[in-house]
C-alpha cells in the first residue's frame, strides 16, 4: 500500500494551482487550460472553500445556459471539499473516489494544504506497483537475482 505522501512526492509539479471564488470560470478554465490540468482548488485567505472542475464547467455552466465569462467560480465551484490527508493510502483514495464520483483530492495535514492527487496519479501508482511485483515474480520463476 502506498502513502499519499509518496505520491505527492513522485509528481514531476508538485503545484497545486488556485483560483479565487471572485474570479470568472472563464479565467479559471484559461487557467486549467494554461496548466494542463482538470482542476482548481478554490481558496480565500489560504482556506479551501470548494474546487472547480471541468465536470463542474459541463454541468453548471454549459448545460445551464450561462456563460463562463459572466460566471463566478463561486456559482459553479462544488462544496463542500473532500480532502485526504499523506497518511493515507492510495486504496484510501481510490475508494474515496470511486464512491464519491470525484477525480480530484486535496493532500491536508495540520490544516495546511500540501499536495493534491488526481485519479491520473493513483492510476500511474497502481501500474508501478503492478510492473514491480511482475517483476519480482517474474525473476522468482526464472531464479533471476532481484534488484
Amino acid at each position: 500500500m502506498t502513502l499519499v505522501a509518496k505520491i505527492l512526492h513522485s509528481k514531476p509539479d508538485p503545484t497545486v494551482h488556485t483560483i479565487a471564488p471572485t474570479a470568472s470560470v472563464f479565467d479559471a478554465l484559461k487557467r486549467m487550460a494554461e496548466k494542463g490540468i482538470g482542476a482548481l482548488l478554490v481558496t480565500e485567505h489560504d482556506a479551501i472553500v470548494g474546487i472547480l472542475t471541468e465536470r463542474d464547467y459541463s454541468r453548471k455552466i454549459v448545460l445551464m445556459g450561462r456563460t463562463s465569462a459572466a460566471t463566478l467560480v463561486r456559482d459553479a465551484m462544488t462544496t463542500p471539499v473532500m480532502f485526504v490527508r499523506s497518511s493515507q493510502t492510495s486504496e484510501q483514495c481510490m475508494q474515496l473516489m470511486t464512491t464519491n464520483r470525484v477525480r480530484h483530492l486535496p493532500v491536508v495535514d495540520d490544516g495546511k494544504l500540501v499536495g493534491m492527487v488526481s485519479i491520473g496519479d493513483l492510476v500511474k501508482n497502481i501500474i508501478s506497483e503492478q510492473k514491480f511485483i511482475i517483476e519480482q515474480l517474474e525473476n522468482y520463476i526464472t531464479g533471476a537475482p532481484g534488484p
